[in-house]
């Protein structure tokens, strides 16, 4: 019991890591300037997957690799989340060095009513009641900010989207994550590495260009990349779903913080508005997420009393049948039978 405990203590820890990290890191992407968006995204890529293959090599991990390389179907979903990732990574930098922080962060609180949308639409997944009005909420908090901001929120919209179908895909082609990040920046590299031999050749490379410390953090980008994506690996076989649902949380939430406490963004009355029904909306979907959590525990620990209580009485019922009846030869010869023998 108390190892158990240790290791929900410690998936917990891993999870409060994993999303502190990633809410953090915009304080990272303005270090890299002036590198643009485009050039980091690349450097991210590349470093990313020299990272990952030395965790791999250190856990000796390969036996993946040989049956994704025999299924199709896998390696079209895996380029089709490296795909949609680079569009996410891409944007997110982009947005950050732009002063976009605060949007990026709607971008994640409302990723997971994009997740339901997405199962509904694509997965025909049924939704119950509160749901249904968490959506709801969610896209009257849309429409709120895009008539506040007299467009559509589309930096929060195409990073919310992104990583939902990015999700969407890493749950059919269900391998490990630091498996899978491996497979996506292979897919990534060589186009990464063109592209950065193309910057070199035109004189464009900020790699290099502007002293070894700034070549350094461009190179840590595969850390800041795969650290926290390990961290989450191990909470999530550490900690229920539920909770992992709840810590997801802590990221927009310190990217919202940072884009107004720490950038200064601006935050007029209608964005105001438009997060409240935002952060209303997410309440309503944990509020029912633990409910049904709860009931779903409840259901299983009804259907385990039943089951052993079902096999006690069996038990009984067996050993009943089996003693012979009083009165019978074989009942006379036992010594319970004969008291004083």
């Amino acid at each position: 019991m108390e190892t158990k405990r240790n290791e929900a203590r410690a998936g917990l820890l891993y999870g409060i890591g994993a999303y502190g990290m990633w809410g953090l890191v915009p304080l990272f992407w303005p270090l890299v300037k002036p590198a643009g968006a485009i050039e980091i995204l690349a450097h991210r890529m590349v470093w990313s997957l020299a990272v990952v293959g030395l965790a791999l090599l250190a856990l000796r991990r390969w036996g993946w690799i040989r049956e994704l390389v025999r299924s199709p179907r896998k390696l079209a979903l895996i380029t089709v989340a490296a795909t949609v990732i680079s569009v996410n990574w891409g944007l997110y930098i982009w947005a950050v060095n732009d002063g976009r922080v605060v949007e990026a962060s709607l971008g994640y609180f409302i990723n997971p009513l994009v997740t339901i949308a997405l199962g509904v639409l694509v997965l025909k997944e049924r939704l119950r009641r509160a749901q249904w009005i968490a959506v709801g909420v969610g896209f009257a908090a849309v429409v709120v900010l895009a008539v506040g901001a007299g467009r559509p929120p589309w930096v929060s919209l195409t990073l919310a989207f992104s990583f939902g179908l990015y999700g969407l895909v890493k749950k059919q082609v269900n391998i490990g994550s630091l498996e899978s990040l491996a497979a996506e920046t292979a897919v990534q590299f060589l186009p990464a590495l063109a592209y950065l031999l193309w910057l070199g050749n035109s004189g464009s490379l900020a790699f290099g260009a502007h002293g070894v410390g700034h070549a350094a953090l461009l190179a840590s980008t595969g850390l800041v990349t795969a650290i926290p994506l390990i961290c989450f690996g191990a909470a999530a076989i550490r900690v229920p779903l539920s909770t992992l649902g709840l810590l997801q949380y802590l990221a927009p939430i310190f990217q919202f913080l940072l884009g107004v406490a720490y950038f200064h963004e601006a935050m007029p009355p209608e964005r105001w508005a438009g997060f409240s029904l935002v952060w209303l909306a997410l309440t309503i979907l944990s509020w029912d997420a633990l409910r049904t959590a709860r009931r779903s525990r409840a259901a299983v620990e009804a259907a385990k009393a039943e089951a052993e209580t079902a096999a006690v009485t069996e038990s009984e019922a067996v050993g009943e049948a089996s003693m012979p009846p009083l009165g019978s030869s074989e009942a006379l010869s036992t010594p319970s039978a004969q008291p004083g023998r």
